[in-house]
């Protein structure tokens, strides 16, 4: 139990201690049920809670979003009218993060802390208030390491972090996080292995996610003393951030998948995880449970005998649920040269995990067992399998943001995946979620016409940031074209605002199994995030922040029959797919001007002013040391052996 003093730290660093896991631990434990309501609904529109908190949220994004608008200097446009005219829908801004891993993780750090008024420089030389005024904030395996980072940390800010130097240490592979210090490394697993056996105790089945999900835990929630052992994801209904609408309604993407089966962006189920629900719009579920009392044995939605479970939904777990395509690194640490006290610690963690369940999180009991809605692979079974959201080709999790009950009017979208040898982007995410609309899974959602992946490249679409569905009317013929019909109207389909990472002054291409960063490579990799959301500090288009001011307002002026400005018409003459197709070999992008080159060249680049990163805690190593701490780590390893 720990003490009082460690627990007036928690209460200090996050409001609203009933969240956390009653058991003070990893373990799940009893805690009161709800008197008023089921634990699962139907996916018939969003949760009362979540309508409740966006119009909580809609004055304080309006505000921001009249300050951003306002100093985009937009010409022959007046935000404050605009922005609260009663005639005019309030507009919803998403924004969304691929996967890709610490690559993604990094790039988007970057890119995010280019939106977010918080960071140095981002007012002057990014685009910062985009974050602030929005609606919805959604990550996906390593995107989600992002936002959870960021917003279960009370929502901190990128700036904040690099700063203190307390989170994001990557300094060390999660795998041996002591480096040469052993006995660090072993107190980690030891402590790991503490944690699973206490929910082992508990009743629960571990799975593979659990030991990936506590690893993250030490590099995202390293200011809890617990490293965040306790904290669920449910504590975000309670955070002072959320409940005081300071910040965007954050989204997890899993997808689900039954032990032995191969997925499809076709036929996947897409669940999200919000801070009051984890359930899936999906026709194959179509439902939706509370996540605070995940753990709890139900039967159509009802506890059994009046008993419910809390601490279930742990921070970590749910963040590792996302990337669990990474649990595959995990099971290949014990072949690793490591000592052979830590490789008993491994054997012990990982003996009683399946093979058969290496990449999937185990959410036993099924909260949707024997429930009336959807397929029978998911509700006949007594444990609801998921995986890595990206496991259906959709890395960019954009599927919560098309929902038309939603109503989002702009997705600013920015890929962090590895689709090319070279571990660059080409848009294939966006082809897969197009391609979904047609099939039954699509369920009646939208999505703007986007070429193939070779056009991507050849037009330089993945050069500099693209709008798609920019005319809101050309897109008239989806609504024939999908399965199953739309909920909304065609100016429902949000306008997508898609950037690709790509180099600028740092080459963030790495691999997305790359485990450790080094100080300068980790802030390289966040600066060169930061220049692509900002368009290279503003001044590849010293217009770049009225052009994204066009495309958040667009959905809105179609639905008024507003015309455009000439400084609007201009911005989409520039950042819009025209429709045309180039899907000859792709060439590489690498040009400042967004010129297919054909070569991995970066054009004699320097950094350039704008957005600056100080070092935190750098360690200027001689090659003399290098080579001794390289001596001493191979007599450790022989040792071990």
């Amino acid at each position: 139990m720990k003490s009082v003093f460690s627990a007036l730290l928690i209460l200090n660093y996050i409001l609203g201690v009933q969240s956390w896991s009653p058991t003070d631990s990893y373990a799940p434990g009893p805690i009161d049920c709800p008197s008023d309501k089921k634990l699962t609904r139907t996916a018939d529109g969003l949760s009362d809670e979540e309508v409740t908190w966006l119009e909580g949220r809609k004055t304080i994004s309006n505000d921001n979003l009249i300050a951003f608008l306002e100093h985009a200097n937009m010409t022959d446009f007046d935000a404050a009218d605009f922005v609260n005219n009663k005639a005019n829908d309030t507009i919803k801004i998403g924004i969304a993060f691929s996967g890709g891993g610490y690559r993604a993780m990094l790039c988007g750090a970057g890119q995010l802390a280019a939106l977010d008024n918080r960071t140095t420089g981002a007012w002057e030389h990014g685009l910062g208030g985009l974050l602030q005024a929005s609606t919805y904030l959604v990550g996906l395996s390593g995107g989600n390491w992002l936002v959870g980072t960021i917003v279960m940390n009370n929502f901190t800010d990128v700036d904040t972090i690099l700063r203190e130097g307390k989170i994001w240490d990557l300094s060390h592979s999660i795998v041996n996080v002591g480096g040469i210090k052993v006995w660090e490394t072993y107190d980690y697993y030891k402590n790991i292995e503490d944690a699973l056996d206490e929910k082992r105790d508990a009743g629960y089945d571990v799975s593979i996610t659990d030991t990936w999900g506590r690893a993250l835990s030490y590099q995202f929630f390293s200011k809890l003393n617990d490293t965040g052992a306790a904290l669920t994801w449910s504590t975000l209904q309670e955070s002072e951030p959320f409940t005081n609408y300071q910040m965007p309604f954050p989204i997890v993407v899993a997808d689900g998948r039954t032990p032995g089966t191969t997925i499809i962006s076709g036929n996947s189920t897409i669940f999200e995880v919000n801070p009051y629900e984890l359930g899936s719009w999906d026709p194959s579920l179509y439902q939706f449970t509370d996540v605070k009392y995940l753990g709890t044995k139900v039967k159509d939605g009802e506890p059994e005998n009046g008993k419910c479970i809390g601490g279930f939904d742990n921070a970590g777990f749910i963040m590792g649920t996302s990337s669990s395509l990474f649990n595959q690194f995990i099971l290949q640490i014990n072949t690793t040269s490591l000592s052979s006290a830590i490789k008993s610690i491994l054997s012990s963690i990982l003996n009683d995990i399946s093979n058969h369940e290496n990449d999937i999180a185990v959410y036993k009991p099924n909260p949707f067992f024997d429930t009336d809605f959807g397929t029978k692979s998911i509700t006949n079974n007594d444990t609801l399998f998921l995986c890595d959201g990206g496991e259906d080709l959709q890395n960019v999790p954009l599927a919560p943001l098309l929902q038309p009950d939603r109503q989002v009017d702009v997705i600013f979208s920015f890929d962090n995946s590895a689709d090319t040898d070279g571990y660059w982007p080409n848009g294939a995410s966006l082809v897969a979620t197009y391609q979904r609309q047609f099939l039954p899974q699509g369920n009646g959602t939208l999505f703007p016409y986007v070429p193939d992946v070779n056009s991507f490249r050849n037009l330089n679409l993945t050069a500099k940031p693209t709008f798609f569905g920019c005319d809101a009317k050309n897109l008239t013929s989806l609504l024939n074209s999908s399965v199953t019909s739309s909920k909304g109207s065609i100016y429902d389909t949000p306008l997508l605002v898609y950037t690709a990472n790509r180099p600028f002054t740092y080459w963030s291409n790495t691999s997305t199994f790359k485990m450790s960063y080094e100080e300068k490579e980790k802030l390289g990799m966040i600066q060169n995030g930061f220049e692509v959301a900002s368009r290279l500090n503003n001044t590849l288009d010293p217009e770049w922040a009225a052009c994204v001011g066009c495309a958040i307002i667009r959905r809105t002026e179609e639905r008024n029959g507003l015309e455009q400005s000439q400084q609007c018409q201009e911005c989409f003459a520039r950042y819009c797919w025209n429709g045309d197709l180039d899907n000859k070999y792709a060439g590489v992008n690498f040009t400042d001007a967004g010129i297919t080159n054909g070569t991995e060249d970066n054009g004699g680049r320097s950094l350039n002013a704008g957005f600056s990163l100080t070092l935190v805690g750098e360690q200027k190593t001689s090659l003399i040391k290098l080579m001794g701490y390289a001596l001493l780590v191979t007599a450790v390893f022989a040792i071990s052996f």
